[in-house]
C-alpha cells in the first residue's frame, strides 16, 4: 500500500491536500480543502500515477472538498474523458459541501461525471 498526502497550510488549517492510497479496490486518491488553479496540476500528476497502476478502479474522492473554481471543474471533465479512453475505471465520490454540490449543479457536469456513493 502506497500513500502520499500533500498540503499547503491556511490561516484556519490546510486550505489543500491530497492523499492517495493503493488498496485492493484499487486506487483511492482523496482531495481535501480546495481544488483551484493553484492546486490542479498536482491533483492532475497524482491521477496521472493512479491511471499508469493497473488498478480495476480509481477512485476520486472529493467528500471533504470545500471550495471548487472553473480549473477544478475543467480537471474533472478532463479527467473523466482521460479515463472513458482508457476503459472508464474513473469513479467520483461527491463532496459534502453545499458549496461545491451548488457549482456542479450550476455548471451541469454533475449529470456527465461518474459520481458514486
Amino acid at each position: 500500500m502506497s500513500q502520499g498526502n500533500e498540503g499547503a497550510p491556511g490561516i484556519d488549517g490546510p486550505r489543500f491536500a491530497l492523499q492517495s492510497e493503493r488498496t485492493d479496490a484499487g486506487e483511492h486518491v482523496r482531495v481535501l480543502g480546495e481544488m483551484d488553479l493553484s492546486v490542479i496540476g498536482r491533483v492532475d500528476r497524482e491521477m496521472q500515477r493512479a491511471e499508469a497502476t493497473d488498478a480495476a478502479r480509481i477512485v476520486l474522492d472529493l467528500d471533504e472538498l470545500e471550495f471548487l473554481d472553473a480549473s477544478g471543474i475543467r480537471l474533472l471533465l478532463h479527467l473523466n474523458a482521460r479515463s472513458q479512453r482508457d476503459g472508464g475505471r474513473l469513479s467520483i465520490r461527491p463532496a459534502r459541501s453545499q458549496q461545491v454540490q451548488r457549482v456542479l449543479e450550476l455548471t451541469g457536469v454533475g449529470d456527465v461525471l461518474p459520481f458514486v456513493d
